[in-house]
């Protein structure tokens, strides 16, 4: 069950010659990829390119009537790899998945792709990750495009300039027989937009008549001496020819402006952003207008010497707006420029930051200064800065008063109590080294848990331990998600440990999908698919790979039983690696499949319960252990107005969801009695009016009787 559903969008998808696509930046991608033959994609979900994936799988029919075949890869590896069928045949792939995060894994496959070539067009499409608002380390695809020799497509964020760049990138692979990857940022894959479609077209060469007229070619196998002849061709053929057909079809574009003795060199990427800093400034307008000259890199590597020269030849100055490091392009162009003997000034980090997200405000404080670096600032419109314009004084005020909140688990994650169940271990144990891995449950390493001690990997937290296995003292205890276990954790991590007799435990956390990049199926799905095998038990994988101590709870909200299993892996005298799967729906998607049903079953006149906590605020001691050892959202704190109670007690919110993990708390750590568990019922029947009613009759009895008794000695009457 993904994330989001796109089967209505999908529709635009058989859009024709002449008609007007209207849509997100992802559903137009895909589109680009019909309209250009393109043969078999695969991919590896993951923030901001997720919802490609969600797309390809909800226009599972309209693939299959072009005879284009999809797949959910394992990993991106595994995805990378299936572009070996470019190699030898004419048919045009792609594959997809998140930046660095992706290349990394995938980058065994992709430098065996860039060594040995492609006949049909390759392309990855990678949704760049970027800024303070990523979930990855802060690195750029561009590193991995240099180091392999695959040319990087960086299109301007508008739909008409991405169809277009997907269309010229397959052509351009096949023109220079190199892959290419197709960088977008967040902005891009989400922006709203329209072009004008064109058909769809089935692939020329089918799979079919590959699989029945098979083609091999030793001199496309990475083995010597085919390897030192991949490198020759890189450079004597497929870099010119790349060169030649981005000049020849003019993938880079140049927008004149008057201030003619200065220009702007720029990512394609970053191009929505640097027009808005120049219409702050006064130097462009809202239609696109700019008096500053653009260079703007549709096509970041490799560049044509030849128009970058020429863009700069007649002028004194060029700022080059390059997001992140190393500052790769401002390097290269300035041996260009040495080279080709003109004396243009560069500016590019020396006014712009080294790293961070170049958002409009850095962009604008950016152009500012390189103005004023080139003694041309009168140019500029004399407007206060971004800085100026929000009064700082009461923002830091705000942010003295207003407490930090971290990022945390969803209301009602089934996660939250696995790790409320490792604190309760921790007060009767100690604390351990904990090892965390990529996925929801990192969130574990903030308040209120702070457990976690490192992340090297998805799928590798139970690696990240190896250099603590055997030998005295306590054990070592890691955390893996499902989606993780699936991508590579079962070899690298559970594999690992068997070989190497780990004695360490690890906790897999089972959600049933693959939650953290947009609630894919997985393998151990429990709900049935119609295009993908599931129903695989995890820990069938694990004792298939030889672990003996597997413990399997299929109700994480049972914080008592998961602290007790906690402990008894942790003081077990058995030896070998112990592994507890914890497994519970994803209460995110477990809400996005029922609400719809329970709002349509009350709507229809049916009974409807609905399981809401509370606490009660005259037994709530203001003790806030609960909130200690849960952290949920819907807990919060009310001040009762009692003048005997300085402390506020806590208070359960309107976004409860019922899942009974803070009653668990209470219960498994022996706190308090507080909390309670009502039932909110639509559409009750007799039985449930009439018990209603009893229940009423009774408690407003106890509640009169126990005022009555508070009244009597106040007056000075004997009880």
């Amino acid at each position: 069950m993904a994330e989001r559903s796109f089967a209505r969008e999908v529709q635009q998808l058989r859009l024709g010659a002449g008609e007007e696509f209207r849509g997100e930046g992802i559903l137009a991608i895909t589109k680009a990829l019909l309209e250009n033959g393109v043969g078999y994609v695969a991919g590896y979900q993951g923030a901001p390119i997720s919802h490609l994936m969600d797309v390809l799988a909800d226009a599972s029919e309209i693939l299959a009537e072009l005879g284009v075949h999809f797949e959910s890869s394992a990993n991106e590896a595994a995805a990378a790899a299936t572009l070996a069928t470019s190699v030898m045949y004419p048919i045009r792939g792609a594959v997809t998945f998140k930046s660095t995060a992706g290349t990394n894994v995938a980058s065994d496959a992709l430098s065996n792709l860039a060594s040995s070539g492609v006949t049909g067009g390759a392309m990855i499409i990678l949704g760049e990750d970027y800024g303070e608002g990523s979930s990855i380390m802060q690195e750029r695809s561009h590193a991995i495009a240099m180091k392999s020799q695959i040319w990087l497509l960086d299109p301007r964020p508008d739909l008409p300039s991405i169809v277009r760049m997907v269309e010229h990138g397959f052509a351009l692979s096949e023109a220079s027989g190199t892959p290419v990857m197709l960088e977008v940022r967040i902005r891009a894959c989400h922006l709203h937009g329209s072009f004008v479609a064109k058909d769809n077209r089935a692939p020329p060469f089918s799979l079919t008549q590959a699989r029945n007229a098979p083609r091999r070619d030793t001199g496309r196998i990475v083995l010597p001496p085919a390897s030192f002849a991949h490198e020759r061709d890189k450079i004597a053929r497929r870099w010119p020819a790349a060169v030649a057909y981005i000049q020849a079809n003019r993938l880079n574009e140049v927008f004149d402006g008057d201030l003619s003795e200065v220009g702007i060199i720029l990512q394609g990427g970053m191009y929505n952003g640097v027009m808005r800093a120049l219409m702050r400034i006064g130097l462009a307008d809202i239609w696109g207008a700019t008096r500053v000259p653009l260079y703007v890199l549709n096509v970041t590597y490799p560049l044509v010497d030849a128009e970058l020269v020429d863009f700069c030849a007649d002028k004194r100055a060029v700022l080059v707006v390059e997001e992140s490091q190393p500052d790769f392009i401002e390097q290269t162009l300035s041996k260009i420029l040495r080279e080709a003997d003109l004396p243009t000034r560069l500016r590019g980090k020396r006014v712009l930051p080294m790293a961070g997200e170049y958002t409009v405000a850095v962009l604008e404080d950016g152009v500012r200064g390189f103005f004023a670096a080139v003694g041309m600032a009168s140019e500029l419109t004399p407007s206060a800065n971004v800085a100026a314009i929000l009064d700082e004084e009461p923002v830091q005020a705000l942010a003295n008063v207003v407490p930090a909140r971290p990022p945390g688990f969803c209301t009602g994650c089934p996660e939250r109590p696995i790790f409320s169940a490792m604190k309760l271990v921790e007060q009767e144990l100690g604390s351990h080294h904990v090892t965390a891995d990529i996925g929801c449950h990192l969130f574990s390493i903030l308040p209120p848990f702070n457990i976690g001690a490192t992340t090297m990997g998805y799928g590798l937290g139970p690696a990240s331990a190896s250099a603590l296995n055997g030998g005295e003292g306590k054990r070592v205890v890691s955390f893996l998600g499902d989606g993780g276990f699936w991508h590579n954790g079962l070899n690298s991590s559970i594999g690992n440990a068997v070989y190497n007799k780990s004695d360490n435990v690890t906790v897999i956390v089972d959600n049933h999908y693959s939650a953290a990049t947009g609630g894919q199926d997985l393998l151990s799905s429990r709900a049935a698919s119609r295009r993908r095998s599931t129903g695989h038990a995890i820990a069938r994988a694990v004792r298939g790979v030889g672990v003996g101590w597997v413990r399997q709870l299929d109700r994480t909200y049972d914080v008592a039983r998961m602290r007790d299993t906690l402990r008894a892996a942790l003081t077990t005298k058995a030896r070998g690696p112990k592994v507890i799967v914890a497994s519970s729906e994803c209460m995110l998607n477990r809400q996005r499949r029922e609400k719809p049903l329970l709002q349509a079953a009350a709507r229809a006149g049916r009974r409807v319960v609905r399981p809401r906590f509370g606490v009660d605020q005259d037994v709530c001691t203001g003790d806030h252990a609960c909130m200690r050892l849960s952290g949920c959202p819907s807990l919060s704190l009310k001040h009762t107005g009692e003048k005997l109670r300085d402390d506020p007690v806590a208070v359960v919110d309107n976004s409860c969801v019922g899942c009974g993990h803070c009653g668990e708390v209470a219960n498994a750590a022996v706190l308090c009695p507080s909390f309670y568990r009502a039932d909110l019922v639509e559409n009750p029947s007799r039985i449930d009016l009439l018990l209603a009613l009893m229940r009423g009759a009774v408690i407003g009895f106890l509640q009169r009787r126990r005022a009555a008794r508070q009244w009597m000695p106040a007056a000075g009457i004997s009880a």
